[in-house]
């Protein structure tokens, strides 16, 4: 399995359509703003979360600025998810265009 890299104005469709959302930033990050609907990803909730995910859906991986998630989106594809995506840009692109779709925990 592989995966693509999809720009924020592709990935909204697919958002929208009940894509599944990791960012993969540090804790305190993803708390003070994420990608509404983002699910926090990191070493000590993965293996959880791919037993438990919808694998047929599709996922986005998200990061800081679209470099770290390529590496994570390509070992989550290895894990069986059948459409995987890493988001160009990350959450700074995404937060500056998009800042309706941001949540806060």
């Amino acid at each position: 399995m592989t995966y693509k890299c999809i720009d924020i104005n592709d990935a909204l469709p697919l958002i929208e359509n009940n894509a599944l959302i990791v960012d993969i930033r540090d804790t305190a990050s993803f708390q003070s703003g994420h990608m509404t609907n983002a699910f926090n990803l990191n070493n000590d909730n993965i293996s959880d979360y791919i037993a438990q995910a919808d694998k047929s859906l599709p996922l986005i991986v998200c990061c800081y600025h679209g470099n770290s998630s390529k590496n994570a989106a390509a070992f989550l594809a290895d894990q069986g998810f059948n459409e995987v995506y890493s988001l160009n840009g990350g959450f700074s692109q995404w937060s500056a265009v998009f800042p309706d779709q941001c949540s806060q925990d």
